[in-house]
């Protein structure tokens, strides 16, 4: 699962690409679930840890149990790495995309582009109409743009996507 370059992008995403934080799941995985015992397997500072441990925390993919020290040092925190989490969040991931693609493509299809040839901004029809089809930029003249291959584009991309979304509706064990 943690060797999944989506899984480590998430991961990293949530600890705020805090360095050992593979490592620290790796840990809890295998069993190694007290903040303590993790910090003396991996060698990273226990703030740290206890810094990465409390944001999976917060994103839902970790949970804890406390128990009292018999030794009076403080509570000990045994930790659990929630898998199907990840997993949610892979699919809001998916679907998030999926909509601001579906976005682009309404955006793409309802408007006319034009385009300065020199550089390369791109504005709307009422933009081009408002500056006489000149750039506003650099006073060149405004070229119609044909966009039915960025259209193109976004539907294979949509296409790439909507694929990874049906495959985590329907693959939950993928991770």
């Amino acid at each position: 699962m943690l060797t999944d370059p989506i899984v480590q992008e998430i991961l990293i995403d949530i600890t705020h690409d805090e360095e050992g934080s593979i490592s620290v799941i790796e840990c809890i995985l295998c069993g190694v679930t007290s903040d303590f015992d993790i910090a003396e397997k991996t060698g990273i500072n226990l703030t740290i840890i206890r810094k990465i441990l409390y944001e999976l925390h917060s994103a839902g993919i970790a949970t804890y149990n406390r128990i009292e020290d018999p030794e009076n040092t403080g509570d000990i925190y045994s930790w659990k790495f929630k898998q199907e989490r990840i997993c949610e969040i892979i699919q809001t991931k998916y679907v998030n995309i999926l909509v601001e693609i579906e976005k682009s493509i309404k955006y793409e299809e309802e408007n006319m582009f034009f385009v300065c040839k020199s550089d390369n901004h791109r504005y709307k029809f009422e933009k081009a109409a408002d500056h006489n089809f000149e750039c506003p930029i650099c006073g060149d003249s405004l070229e119609h743009q044909d966009n039915s291959n960025i259209i193109l584009e976004l539907l294979k991309e949509k296409e790439v996507v909507s694929h990874m979304v049906k495959l985590d509706i329907n693959s939950s064990n993928r991770y």
